[in-house]
């Protein structure tokens, strides 16, 4: 009985579900705030149930690692960049910011990925995405330093490409929420 429980466990694991696993493992035992036996097991149970076949799209598909690695360094030199100029923002007298909330329209095949790349947007400090159109494709974010609202947008939008570049979806999996025309299917 065991033995089959671990083969169809094995059969359903593609590398793209592995690094979800672990990265749901990773995540569960920082909610708790200690590694411990029993945080991994029972994040690993959870993984387990959160990626089974049939509870969403986003196990279909692969993982590309240059498109990853090039969008986590991306994601990197903006967290970093955005803490220094925050941290400016604080310990200099006087109000340097020049906030703004930005539009940006991201294309269809990227709605599909939108949380992903929305959540590394927030990320970064002094930046939040304060709504999100999914019928439109736009993302509407908040900067504190807006100097040029059309990098910005170049740049968000880099991010979704990236995204949709690193975690390409497979063309048998699950159907988009919209077709090639942008209506909702």
């Amino acid at each position: 009985m065991t033995g089959r429980l671990i083969r169809a466990l094995l059969r359903g694991l593609s590398l793209r579900r592995v690094v979800m696993m672990a990265a749901l493992v990773a995540t569960w035992c920082v909610l708790w705030g200690d590694i411990s036996a029993a945080n991994v097991l029972s994040g690993a149970l959870l993984a387990v149930v959160l990626t089974s076949p049939g509870l969403g799209g986003a196990l279909s598909g692969s993982i590309r690692p240059v498109p990853l690695i090039l969008l986590a360094w991306i994601v990197l030199v903006d967290l970093v960049k955005s803490t220094v100029e925050v941290a400016m923002e604080i310990l200099t007298p006087g109000d340097r910011s020049s906030e703004s909330i930005v539009a940006v329209t991201v294309p269809p095949e990227a709605r599909r990925h939108m949380l992903f790349f929305t959540a590394a947007i927030t990320l970064t400090p002094g930046t939040v995405v304060v709504d999100v159109d999914v019928d439109a494709g736009t993302l509407y974010v908040h900067l504190l330093h807006d100097t040029n609202a059309a990098a910005n947008q170049a740049h968000v939008r880099r991010l979704a490409e990236l995204t949709c570049a690193a975690f390409p979806v497979a063309a048998d999996g699950p159907s988009d929420l919209f077709d090639t025309a942008g209506e909702p299917t």
